[in-house]
């Protein structure tokens, strides 16, 4: 399968008759997968009524059938084609996060296509803040499934580049749209709890979500693996990772424990790399334990962080990097969310100090 690509401008809102994007959305309504820009990373889209159509999705990134999928949509009044019902705290968040980075899972009509919910009562639903996507969803003119357009495993694509290393010739097409924003997928949560449940952490915090609506409960999934069917994507599988290995290291002795680890690397002939803030790169880059250095954001900054870390870990493959090591970040706020994905691309090895 040729891959075709769409460049399209962000300004896109003030061209109603962008001929990139019907292109697009006209594959979609033929049952084909397109991958898009979010203001998370890219999306792999499909036509979230076809299970046809979504298949096509799981077999592009060779993802696990139990794994569920998030629709996208393009006005809140879609709501009323895929959902049963709203309560009142998911109106809340509407009101204060949509378009956002924020998935909710609400009770699920008849019509959505069964492969996207993993055979779940609930449907995971958001509305991106991202011009090209919300003008994309709308000339489609149906709900647009979406897990993050890369190879299941791997780490989420922030560019249209990272999407061509992982799906080209797998998919129909790529609408080019330039870097993404937040650069970690959406906060999911779950609204037929009580209270709600935070299943994922994302663009939008605990905190934030707090303020809105009171007490928020934390899926203690986040504390290692659960064995139980994912309520949402990112629950259960190995997800984010790089190729070579990936330890993290915390506490107040992570710099001379890095050091340690990095000298039995050699020893064993393993090529090496480090991802730290970038205040940091100067203390490494003397270093002849290290053979790649790879700056993340600024320590003084989680949204820089957050922003820049799968390109950071995509940069050990481009290099063969076989051992890396990163440290931790503190695990609140958008912090959550960055060490729910390191966590997950070190499958959860973690050293302490």
């Amino acid at each position: 399968m040729q891959t075709k690509v769409w460049v399209v401008d962000k300004n896109v809102e003030e061209n109603k008759s962008c001929s990139q994007l019907v292109d697009a959305a006209s594959l979609i309504r033929s049952g084909e997968v397109v991958a898009f820009p979010t203001e998370t990373v890219y999306g792999l889209g499909a036509n979230a009524l076809s299970d046809t159509a979504v298949e096509k999705i799981f077999k592009a990134k060779g993802r696990p059938s139990d794994n569920p999928l998030i629709v996208h949509i393009g006005e809140a009044s879609q709501l009323d084609d895929i959902v049963s019902d709203v309560p009142p705290k998911a109106k809340q968040l509407i009101d204060a996060f949509w378009p956002g980075p924020l998935t909710m899972f609400l009770p699920k009509k008849a019509g959505i296509a069964a492969r996207v919910t993993a055979g779940l009562s609930t449907v995971g639903v958001r509305m991106p803040d991202h011009p090209i996507a919300l003008a994309l969803i709308k000339e489609a003119g149906v709900p647009i499934a979406a897990p993050s357009a890369n190879r299941s495993g791997r780490p989420s694509p922030t560019t249209r580049e990272h999407v061509q290393l992982d799906l080209d010739g797998r998919i129909a097409g790529i609408v080019d749209g330039g870097s993404t924003g937040v650069g970690v997928e959406s906060t999911t949560i779950d609204m037929t709890t009580e209270p709600p449940m935070i299943h994922r952490p994302g663009g939008i915090t605990y905190e934030q979500i707090r303020e809105v609506i009171g007490d928020v409960a934390i899926d203690p999934a986040f504390l290692g693996e659960k064995e139980q069917q994912p309520i949402s994507p990112g629950m259960k599988y190995k997800h984010y990772a790089p190729e070579g290995e990936l330890w993290l290291v915390e506490g107040k002795q992570a710099q001379e424990k890095m050091q340690s680890l990095l000298q039995e690397a050699k020893q064993k002939g393993l090529t090496t790399g480090v991802m730290v803030p970038i205040e940091q790169v100067d203390a490494w880059k003397d270093s002849a334990l290290v053979d790649l250095i790879v700056p993340c954001g600024s320590i003084y900054s989680l949204e820089d962080v957050a922003h820049d870390l799968y390109t950071a870990l995509r940069r050990f493959d481009e290099s063969g990097v076989q051992f890396i090591l990163a440290e931790t970040f503190p695990r609140k706020g958008l912090g959550m969310a960055i060490m729910n994905r390191l966590e997950k691309a070190a499958s959860h090895r973690i050293i302490s100090t």
